[in-house]
């Protein structure tokens, strides 16, 4: 029996060498990509990790941007910054966010009925984000917090830059305020450019220009411990820390000028109304009053829900901005135009005289317009009715125009339609016309234009409606023979070095196709308003010795109909029912430099109620100390108001 071969050795040995060779090469190569990589980390990209390990003990805060100032025309301070302790909180590194409200509400720093807003915005922000909780802590919330810090992880005081308004509630209506940045906000703002703010432009001219204001946010490298906190060093290591500068906002320079917005609120006061004054060469508004008003400082350091419901539930509405959004009907003050519309349509010469008797006829009607017991009679022409304001003249001259024709002269004016004015929130008013009148009502028999609802225009009655400022531009159009310039609150940036940007003034489309000749008809007729020559316009009284020669017309605005067969009789109406009083003018007539347009809400004649406020603005504007007229001001592109100390 042959041998057999059980174990082949040399076979196994070449099959041992085999795979010794291959886990060698296997361990070489290994150990070779282990020293590359070693490479790679130690020397070629030693500086990337060495940031990155930075990072686990280095953190990189925002410096928000010192928010811009807020000028008027000569330089004086509307709106400026103040240092502010603040309350804030960065989610990632809140073990329990509502345990930690909860125990913020028990120690009064921040209220109750806050917490689901506060949720609502740390939810909508990013974890690693401060997100700011109180806006303003007083010297003891500070002292209670400190107290109990060790409490509260991720929470921290920061010193912020907040909203100061040395001027409380005056201009509210043109500045706006700013608020905290809310869920709202936080969905069309960048994050990172508000990273470290609290506060954003709501409405006015701090919503408007929100962009300028805010600047451009810095950053600075902090040094922190495992629990998060700024120290200043970790055992020998000392790092090198970097800071970057933040940008400041621009300067706002404003147009109004507050020395004229402070008579002309204080001349308003107790009053619901509106004011607004504006420089017809170039649109400047150099007063915007809206009152009562509201102290914007509320907002700025977080207003409670209570004075909220105040504000919002106040019968005078405080937050409403009367000035751009109040809709009134025009009252008489419609009628200059509507004289120079028949002077330009040849409806009528300057001469021609009318027989006004009180009372108005339509024909085949039995419907009665009557004038007010004070309204002129007899013959009146064109100038002398609408200096003592005859309603009856009118009447008859809107039966003969016919509504197409008024509206379309009234139109490039500028009634219903927006100014455009560079801060938000702006109504058009209404210029009502048939086509309007078929679209706005659905009944069939609403959608009927009547001949009565042309004569109520005639004296600026009916549908029309027009806001403060509108008529305040239109009296500028009046002012400048036809020149229109777009209404603007700000004209001019300063940015963080202190150069000035000022801003064009936009004009628009000037009214066409009336004559020099029409205009000085008018405007002599305006005149004729507030003086007592050959007889005596209805605001003379107003304007008894003033020092320049002011053009103007007085209005009454209905606020309800009077029945056909009762009397109107302002002691048994209630007060809110009232007629508004208006008036519009500008100065000095020859060459104008301001005009202005006065509402005051339920307070009848414009004459007596609204006329002597416009005096009193213009005097502060146009007369100097010794009380005479001031010679016209040199434009601001030459002069740069100064820096004010905060």
């Amino acid at each position: 029996m042959p041998a057999v071969r059980i174990k082949d050795h040399w076979r196994e040995q070449r099959l041992f060498d085999q795979r010794a060779l291959v886990c060698a090469a296997a361990m070489g190569l290994a150990t070779l990509a282990l020293i590359v990589r070693l490479f790679v980390l130690q020397v070629s990209r030693h500086d990337y990790y060495a940031d990155l390990s930075q990072g686990n003990r280095v953190r990189t805060e925002p410096i928000p941007p010192a928010r811009g100032l807020i000028l008027d025309r000569h330089g004086e301070l509307i709106a400026g910054s103040q240092p502010a302790y603040q309350l804030e909180l960065v989610p990632e590194e809140v073990p329990d966010i509502d345990a930690t409200l909860d125990g913020l509400v028990k120690l009064n720093l921040i209220r109750a009925e806050d917490v689901d807003e506060i949720e609502r915005t740390i939810d909508s922000s990013r974890n690693f984000d401060s997100v700011p909780i109180r806006l303003r802590m007083s010297d003891e919330d500070v002292a209670r917090f400190a107290v109990h810090r060790f409490e509260f992880r991720g929470v921290d005081i920061k010193t912020r830059q907040t909203r100061w308004y040395p001027n409380g509630d005056m201009a509210v209506h043109a500045l706006g305020y700013v608020g905290a940045i809310s869920e709202q906000d936080l969905k069309h703002i960048d994050r990172n450019a508000y990273a470290g703010t609290s506060l954003i432009g709501k409405l006015g001219v701090e919503s408007a220009y929100e962009k300028q204001l805010h600047g451009t946010n810095g950053s600075r490298e902090v040094l922190v411990n495992a629990q998060g906190r700024s120290v200043e060093r970790q055992g020998a290591f000392v790092p090198k820390l970097h800071t970057k500068a933040p940008t400041a906002g621009d300067d706002l320079l404003l147009s109004i000028d507050l020395n004229a917005q402070r008579v002309a609120e204080a001349a308003l006061a107790g009053h619901r109304g509106a004011v607004v004054a504006l420089d017809p060469n170039n649109g400047d508004v150099l007063a915007l009053v809206s009152l009562p008003g509201f102290d914007p400082s509320l907002f700025a350091r977080g207003i409670t829900g209570a004075e909220y419901r105040a504000l919002a539930e106040d019968i005078d509405r405080p937050l409403f901005n009367r000035a751009l959004r109040g809709t009134y009907p025009s009252g008489s003050t419609i009628k200059p135009v509507l004289g120079l519309a028949a002077l330009t349509d040849h409806t009528l010469a300057a001469n021609t005289k009318v027989f006004c008797n009180a009372e108005f006829y339509l024909p085949g009607s039995r419907h009665v317009w009557r004038a007010d017991k004070d309204e002129p009679r007899g013959w009146l022409d064109l100038p002398e009715a609408i200096s003592r304001s005859s309603d009856v003249f009118f009447y008859r001259l809107a039966s003969t125009l016919g509504i197409d024709r008024m509206a379309a002269f009234l139109e490039p004016f500028g009634y219903g339609q927006p100014t455009g004015i560079d801060i938000g929130g702006e109504k058009a008013g209404l210029l009502p016309t048939p086509e309007w009148k078929r679209k706005a009502f659905k009944r069939p028999e609403d959608k009927v234009w009547f001949p009565g609802e042309t004569i109520n225009m005639g004296i600026g009655q009916g549908y029309l409606l027009v806001t403060p400022l509108q008529l305040a531009h239109i009296t500028g159009i009046l002012a400048e023979r036809g020149r229109d310039f777009r209404p603007r609150v700000v004209k001019g940036m300063r940015d963080a070095a202190g150069r000035v940007q000022w801003l064009a003034p936009v004009e628009g489309t000037p009214v066409k196709g009336v004559s020099a000749e029409d205009w000085a008809v008018v405007n002599e007729a305006m005149i004729g308003t507030t003086r007592c020559a050959r007889y005596c316009g209805t605001a003379w009284v107003a304007f008894k010795g003033a020092a320049y020669q002011a053009a103007g017309k007085t209005g009454t605005a209905q606020v309800y109909t009077v029945a056909q067969n009762a009397k109107y009789n302002a002691k048994t109406v209630p007060e809110r029912l009232r007629d508004h009083a208006w008036f519009i003018a500008y100065a000095p007539a020859e060459a104008p430099r301001i005009a202005i347009a006065v509402l005051v809400e339920n307070a009848g004649f414009g004459s007596m109620n609204a006329a002597p406020v416009a005096r009193k603005v213009l005097d502060a504007y146009l007369l100097g100390p010794d009380g005479k007229l001031k010679p016209p001001a040199l434009e601001a592109t030459t002069a740069t108001p100064q820096k004010p100390q905060a």
